[in-house]
């Protein structure tokens, strides 16, 4: 059972000042290769899985913008976490749908 949700707003600074965009491409790559389910929205992307997967997740993103050229990352989260009922996007959303 997915006992979290965790949302996320990747700000990697750049060298030059140049857009962010394609950091914030390889950050989301980096949640779709991880195979969890998520939500990829116009200003943060959410995932639900399992909070330690979640967290793990997270400072791969942070990791791979160093490793790519950022000089610096600005990560910030949202964690809805239930170990008991669970936690789940579609539940949380479905009376707007």
């Amino acid at each position: 059972m997915n006992n979290a949700l965790l949302s996320i707003q990747i700000l990697p600074k750049t060298q030059a000042g140049e857009s962010v965009i394609p950091y914030v491409d390889q950050a989301i790559s980096i949640i779709q290769q991880s195979g969890v389910k998520y939500l990829v929205g116009p200003l943060e992307t959410t995932m639900e899985g399992d909070l330690d997967e979640l967290l793990a997740i997270v400072k791969r993103m942070n990791e791979a913008m160093i490793a790519i050229g950022c000089p610096g990352v600005l990560s910030q989260i949202k964690i809805s976490y239930n170990p008991i009922q669970g936690a789940s996007m579609d539940r949380l959303t479905e009376k707007y749908r």
